[in-house]
């Protein structure tokens, strides 16, 4: 069994959708982060960074695994799953993988906080990195133009990509004029374990796609403290 501590954001989803697609069984936390209980000692003790997700795999003696891609590299490593085993197959998939960690997750994650959460809105940071964004999604389009999926079968890499890709409307950026991210959005997005993944541990589908004004305004306001802490 696999404790699953985590809250509705990207890198929450990457970590809960992997689980459903290896059909691991796994107990949910929800660290509820708006009133800052990832900061508390017994939270730290598992993951020292303050962050979520983090695991722990009680099948491995309590074994704690913090940070997003860690978690899905040892979940797919420990089922012999969405990462393939040859030095070139695995090497690809990390390419892509430590693509989304260094470049879509930081520049999406700045984006929301200047163009969403921030009182003071500077409108040259915000372009910055709303540009930057859509540059690295782009890329990922580019690479869907000949491939089905980022590296060859779906994978761990497709996870972590498509939980932050499909946020790009709560960071201001447009994706009409990039087809093959869109096609490849849609696919994962028809995965019933995907489906699943992105509901944990709380259902906010309505704040991306901007259905409920009451809940947006209340969340953006709850991160507007995080932002200024």
């Amino acid at each position: 069994m696999i404790d699953l501590y985590t809250a509705p954001t990207p890198n929450g989803w990457k970590a809960s959708v992997v689980l459903e697609e290896l059909q691991l069984p796994y107990q949910v936390n929800y660290v509820k982060i708006l009133e800052g209980e990832q900061r508390k000692p017994e939270y730290l003790a598992i993951n020292p960074n303050g962050r979520i997700p983090a695991i722990i795999d009680h099948d491995e003696d309590g074994f704690a695994v913090f940070d997003s891609g860690a978690i899905l590299i040892y979940l797919a490593r420990k089922s012999g799953k969405l990462l393939p085993s040859d030095a070139k197959g695995s090497s690809l998939v990390m390419q892509w993988l430590m693509f989304q960690m260094s470049g879509v997750g930081p520049m999406m994650g700045q984006a929301n906080v200047f163009f969403r959460y921030s009182e003071e809105k500077i409108q040259s940071v915000i372009d910055r990195y709303q540009n930057e964004s859509k540059r690295l999604l782009t890329v990922l389009d580019h690479r869907l133009k000949e491939n089905e999926f980022l590296a060859g079968e779906f994978s761990i890499a497709d996870i972590a990509n498509w939980c932050w890709a499909r946020t790009h409307s709560w960071s201001g950026i447009d994706i009409s004029d990039l087809p093959d991210l869109r096609r490849w959005l849609d696919t994962i997005a028809a995965r019933p374990a995907c489906q699943r993944g992105i509901v944990v541990p709380d259902d906010v589908n309505d704040l991306l796609t901007g259905d409920s004004v009451e809940e947006r305004a209340k969340f953006v306001a709850g991160a507007q403290t995080m932002v200024s802490k």
